[in-house]
């Protein structure tokens, strides 16, 4: 580490070390506040691309304020090198328990389990898959509880990636496909088969063996008790579509099958065991060694939490200072110890910490809890689309799968909350109406989603769906849909709003659409057609018509057997650049947007 150290602190142990760096634990010089800092070894803060990596860590880490989730303080960068300040945590590695204990009962893992499901439910809700859930990423403290570390790998929801540990690593990982919330579930699941029954649910000689063994072999329930099957199988399932939506989802599932099977104290006597299990590896504790712990004891403040480190690559951090209340989803889920510990943890916030480097030398303020809110960073993130399924009249099923737009970060909840269910309203109403129209089916029918964010800037979102149908049925129950909504006050713009004058839209509509389409038409001869009739506002009014937004221009999108075409000629999308269709649309909406008259508009990210 070329002898760089972190301004303002003092070294007092040495937490983990490996290629990426080092952690160590250390207090805050004028305060006492005792921190994680996570080094960034001198070859790679070198690297320019390693380095904008290790910054995108600790922006994904800045965004989770969580009691379930081990507390980032700051990033301090100099010309020397690159650090990470976080919360320490006082406890063991979930993986130290294991190897010292063995098996945990049933309703011990069940706690460990529902501990991380939480942290990681605070990250799903801001957007952010972990991708290395294992078992020396979760601490245990001496009280039972427990908090997720180390984000090294994580990543927003959607990018893909093989980065993991092979033996926790979820099907679309070992396939290169975009992570999702079901992905940390899936790994969630091999860990909780691991504290149950002493081994992984999968082992192979070589990684091409492992891979296929995750791929292809068949989910082992038969070795966990019974009344955890479903959870496993439930959990382990090949397809990401088939597993729980995310931590949350899996957390509700999590509670009714242990209060089913273990009563409904099950919980208490789960931490109540870990907190054994953890107690006899208290010198492993990295400050209780010190002599700066609480030796594990909880109780009132001290139970906020102090943080252990991950040995594997210097990739985990531990820490102390207290955690910030539970947000976004996790705030709501759990109930039990869990759920009261977000009350513990608010009450316990001792001090925050930013770092920030001025002229070369880094400096680390530390603040007080009234420091001043962040500023409002609004986020935009693909969320899970899942349903129970409902039943149709003729005894069919109406099933509902794919994903969501869903933004956060607002500091008004209800605005984000009404914002978010106008992004979904097109997709709750073409819901509806497909079940109005399938009263006698007696099939399954299967609506799959898939959004397209088409603009986002400071004022404006615009979402576009696009719907798959599995089932026995005609054309046109798989339209486009779209929405435009206001960031600032929630207003949501169906195809129909975003016109100034619908009914003398659709003529110019009649003419751009068509040249805007390959060949300059709606339906190629050879496909069949037999006639075509104009766009009405009524097409528009009902949402056969799908109109967004993008930087440059509108985006027209419908099945063609809305304007009386056979099936064969299928869905169209017009792209109309607003030097065309501007003077169609509500001047306020034009001002929203980039380049209103029609200029060069960004190239696609």
């Amino acid at each position: 580490m070329s002898g760089w150290r972190v301004p303002e602190y003092t070294e007092l142990r040495v937490l983990g070390e490996g290629a990426q760096g080092r952690v160590v634990l250390a207090r805050h010089d004028a305060t006492g506040l005792l921190a994680a800092i996570k080094y960034l070894a001198a070859g790679l803060a070198d690297d320019p691309g390693f380095r904008v990596r290790f910054r995108g860590e600790a922006e994904l880490l800045r965004r989770l304020r969580n009691p379930y989730v081990a507390r980032m303080y700051g990033l301090v960068e100099t010309g020397e090198g690159a650090a990470i300040v976080m919360e320490a945590v006082d406890g063991a590695p979930l993986g130290a328990v294991l190897a010292e204990r063995g098996p945990l009962e049933p309703e011990a893992a069940l706690a460990v389990l529902k501990g991380s499901l939480l942290g990681l439910a605070a990250a799903h809700d801001v957007g952010i898959v972990h991708r290395d859930y294992k078992p020396a990423n979760v601490i245990v403290r001496a009280d039972g509880l427990s908090k997720l570390i180390d984000f090294g790998v994580a990543v927003d929801a959607g990018e893909a990636g093989r980065s993991g540990t092979p033996v926790y690593m979820a099907p679309e990982q070992w396939r290169d496909e975009p992570s999702s919330p079901a992905t940390d579930v899936y790994a969630a699941t091999c860990v909780f088969f691991e504290c149950v029954t002493g081994r992984r649910p999968y082992a192979a000689e070589n990684l091409a063996g492992l891979m296929g063994r995750h791929l292809t072999a068949p989910i082992p329930v038969e070795d966990v008790p019974e009344p955890l099957r479903p959870l496993v199988e439930s959990g382990l399932a090949k397809d990401p579509w088939d597993r729980p939506a995310g931590a949350a989802a899996f957390v509700t599932e999590l509670e009714t099958a242990a209060a089913a099977a273990y009563g409904a104290d099950w919980e208490g006597r789960g931490v109540r065991a870990l907190a054994g299990a953890a107690a006899a590896l208290s010198m492993l504790f990295p400050l209780t060694a010190l002599g700066l712990g609480s030796g594990g004891a909880a109780g009132g403040a001290a139970a906020s939490g102090t943080a252990g480190a991950g040995a594997a690559g210097a990739s985990g951090a531990g820490g102390a200072g207290g955690a910030s209340g539970a947000a976004g989803s996790a705030g709501t889920a759990g109930k039990g110890v869990f759920g009261a510990l977000g009350a513990k943890g608010t009450a316990a916030v001792a001090g925050g910490a930013t770092a920030v480097a001025i002229g070369g030398a880094a400096v680390v303020a530390v603040s007080g809890a009234d420091e001043a809110p962040p500023p409002q960073r609004i986020e935009v993130a693909l969320a899970a689309l899942r349903e129970p399924d409902r039943s149709l009249g003729g005894g069919g099923t109406f099933r509902v799968q794919g994903q969501v737009v869903r933004v956060t970060g607002f500091r008004d909840e209800a605005l984000q909350q009404r914002v978010n269910q106008a992004i979904r309203a097109p997709l709750d109403r073409l819901f509806a109406r497909n079940r109005q129209g399938l009263d006698s089916y007696d099939g399954v029918f299967t609506n799959d989603v898939r959004p397209e964010v088409l603009l986002r800037n400071d004022r404006l979102i615009s979402v576009w769906y696009e719907t798959q149908v599995r089932g026995d049925v005609g054309t046109g129950w798989n339209p486009a849909r779209a929405t435009t909504v206001d960031l600032k006050d929630g207003t949501a713009y169906r195809p129909i709003d975003l016109f100034r004058d619908p009914g003398a839209a659709v003529g110019p509509l009649n003419e751009l659409v068509p040249a805007h389409l390959p060949n300059g038409v709606i339906c190629l001869p050879e496909a069949g057609s037999r006639f075509a009739r104009d766009i009405r506002a009524d097409d528009v009014r009902g949402e056969d018509i799908a109109v967004g937004m993008t930087p440059s221009g509108i985006r027209v999108g419908f099945h063609a057997a809305v304007l009386g075409y056979v099936s064969a000629c299928g869905k169209k999308t017009a792209d109309i650049p607003y030097a065309q269709a501007g003077d169609l649309l509500k001047p306020a909406l034009l001002e929203a947007v980039p380049y209103p008259g029609g200029g060069p508009s960004p190239a696609r990210s």
